[in-house]
């Protein structure tokens, strides 16, 4: 189960991680709009990427995850939302951490 929680928390992280740059970017044509238009190309590879490719992945590995701790449904589904809430795989990440026994005690 430490595999499937380590492969979890890496696309967690990076997830999470595209989809705050995906709203930064949004925020971003809101304020600054002639500076939207120059990372245009940057801001369609990213949402590509997060969109097509990793919540994919992430989908995966929060079902992995889930079969091996015999996680509820709720808490699947939660895991999940993740993948649409900006900032909240960090949270789901760290609370699976608490659930599962994988938090790192703090000296």
């Amino acid at each position: 189960m430490e595999k499937a929680f380590a492969r979890y928390r890496l696309m967690s992280f990076i997830t999470g991680t595209t989809l705050l740059i995906l709203t930064f970017t949004l925020i971003l044509n809101k304020v600054d709009y002639q500076l939207w238009k120059k990372m245009h190309i940057f801001v369609a590879i990213v949402g590509i990427g997060h969109g097509v490719v990793l919540y994919p992945i992430y989908m995966i590995m929060c079902f992995a995850l889930a079969l091996r701790a015999r996680l509820n449904v709720g808490l699947l589904l939660l895991m999940l939302l993740a993948g649409f809430v900006p900032g909240l795989a960090f949270y789901m990440e760290h609370r699976l951490a608490l659930k599962l026994g994988f938090a790192k005690e703090r000296s």
